[in-house]
């Protein structure tokens, strides 16, 4: 067991299980909920947000593979295919033919794929593209994805302060769906996802990212409507734990809305348009199911405010500038982060601390926004136990 949140009515009662659990486990206590899974939690309970960090992670890894700062700043992870104006046809980029790495070369790789992808579940989803497309070739690795590895360290030299800032809802879990057609290795598509939590509103407001799927579609689409099927196919299955998670932490869930660009893809989902679709009969058929039972309720929007397209494929730096903001909180608020978190009592070395109420994990590094304590006390007020308080046990 590592660390883990809990939720509580009445101190003496944490004390008691924490008492217990020392009996047993050398464990240690964090009341404030500062640490959890080797991220800093900056609560702020006057403006009903909290702040998701981790602000040495980058730079102990730069040191580490001895990966040196930029001259120009990077601000693309990973080169995309750039668009032939006015061709007839565009074609997804050459085979790789470069040399093959040696043993200590192909290791090279794997660890710092290994190291950017647990910074990237937990904080910056937006090396999660430029990680999966590393992952296909890190079985076989060239120089060409070397030189892949390192335009993403200097990616992630120039941007390593990234903050998730998550606001007060309602704890309604909201999904944003998307695919990209064709964009991948072998004629492959790959889905995209955006979850956040909300309130109970036709369209949900955005929030931080509790999960990002950015993953490639096995089998190979043949259509774009098809690759929107199957992104919500994806998405949705993901949904199903979460759902279960939030009403056993009494929750209750509507239908969870999810967001599609494709007025195809809502059509066959929502039994509005019927076509002999035996590719993805099971897709859809099981999509359908889940609509029926009330725990889905698919609409559309337009691609431009859907947060799953940053996802679904690689983009020009332009667009990385722009679209980071949406996700991530601006720089221009890091230092006053900074200095909250060194006015926080400091921790010993190797000691991992969690927060313990409005904490549940999804799966490694992603977690879920706790409400605010107002909220919290104002449910509890009549309690005989009092109120519910954060608390940590590692």
């Amino acid at each position: 067991m590592d660390d883990f949140g809990i939720k509580y009515v009445g101190r003496e009662h944490a004390e008691h299980l924490a008492s217990i659990l020392s009996e047993h486990y050398k464990c240690s206590h964090d009341w404030n909920g500062q640490r959890y899974l080797g991220m800093t939690i900056d609560w702020d309970y006057e403006r009903r947000i909290v702040h998701a960090s981790m602000l040495d992670y980058i730079p102990e890894a730069l040191t580490r593979f001895q990966h040196p700062n930029p001259r120009i700043p990077q601000h693309q992870p990973y080169p995309h295919v750039k668009p032939t104006y006015g061709a007839k046809a565009q074609y997804t980029e050459d085979v790789d033919s470069s040399p093959p790495l040696d043993k200590q070369g192909k290791k090279y790789v794997q660890e710092v794929i290994g190291t950017l992808l647990y910074y990237a579940r937990c904080v910056d989803n937006t090396m999660l593209p430029a990680l999966g497309s590393l992952a296909t070739q890190q079985a076989n690795p060239t120089q060409n994805t070397k030189k892949l590895v390192h335009q993403l360290l200097d990616y992630a030299a120039t941007h390593p302060d990234a903050i998730i800032t998550y606001r007060a809802s309602d704890m309604v879990l909201a999904g944003h769906s998307d695919a990209s057609y064709l964009s991948e290795t072998n004629a492959r598509s790959r889905a995209g996802g955006h979850f956040f939590m909300s309130n109970n509103d036709a369209i949900p407001n955005n929030n931080g990212a509790i999960l990002t799927i950015s993953q490639i579609i096995k089998a190979v689409m043949s259509s774009a409507a098809e690759a929107e099927i199957g992104a919500l196919y994806i998405n949705c299955k993901e949904a199903i734990p979460a759902r279960h998670a939030l009403e056993f932490l009494g929750h209750k869930q509507p239908p969870t809305p999810m967001q599609t660009d494709n007025t195809t893809a809502l059509g066959v989902v929502n039994n509005n348009v019927m076509k002999k679709l035996k590719s993805m009969d099971m897709k859809y058929h099981w999509l359908r199911c889940r609509i029926l039972q009330r725990q889905f309720r698919h609409y559309w929007a337009a691609g431009k405010s859907n947060n799953g397209d940053y996802v679904t494929k690689h983009h020009a730096s332009i667009h990385h500038q722009a679209t980071r903001p949406i996700f991530l909180t601006p720089i221009t608020t890091l230092q006053e982060l900074r200095d909250r978190i060194q006015s926080q009592t400091p921790r010993s070395k190797g000691v991992s601390d969690i927060p313990v109420s409005g904490i549940l994990p999804l799966s490694t590094g992603t977690f879920m926004t706790p409400s605010h304590e107002s909220r919290v006390t104002a449910h509890t007020q009549n309690h005989p136990f009092g109120t519910q308080r954060p608390m940590t046990i590692m």
